[in-house]
């Protein structure tokens, strides 16, 4: 059974950083495509960045892009996100998920509607 297990969410300062993992564990890792979303209250959730199965290619959004980065090792089954520079705008509760590889091409994609297996998401608070 697939399983995405998220952690490393906590209080930050702005202008702080943090690293999220996410653990998967009932499929191998290789095959599969990561997503990161997030979700702050009242709002939809988006998301954020993505990785194809052999960590060759990314895509972040532009709300992100030169403060996150995303990467993966899939020997310790593991996708990482590494959050610099983070702004109160960046509270939110992060979700990784996964969709297999195949048929999906060489590329990811930040779209909900790609993935079908969700972890149950870590909160991440940005404040002073």
């Amino acid at each position: 059974q697939v399983q995405l297990v998220e952690s490393g969410g906590g209080l930050v300062q702005p202008g702080g950083s943090l690293t999220l993992s996410c653990a998967a564990s009932g499929f191998t890792l290789d095959d599969y495509i990561i997503g990161w979303f997030r979700q702050a209250p009242g709002k939809e959730r988006e998301g954020v960045t993505c990785i194809t199965s052999s960590g060759g290619r990314t895509y972040y959004v532009d709300s992100v892009r030169g403060r996150f980065t995303i990467s993966r090792d899939n020997a310790k089954g593991t996708v990482f996100l590494q959050m610099n520079m983070l702004k109160p705008e960046d509270t939110a509760v992060y979700y990784c998920a996964t969709t297999p590889s195949a048929f999906r091409g060489t590329s990811c994609s930040v779209s909900l509607s790609f993935y079908n297996s969700w972890g149950q998401g870590t909160q991440v608070t940005v404040s002073s």
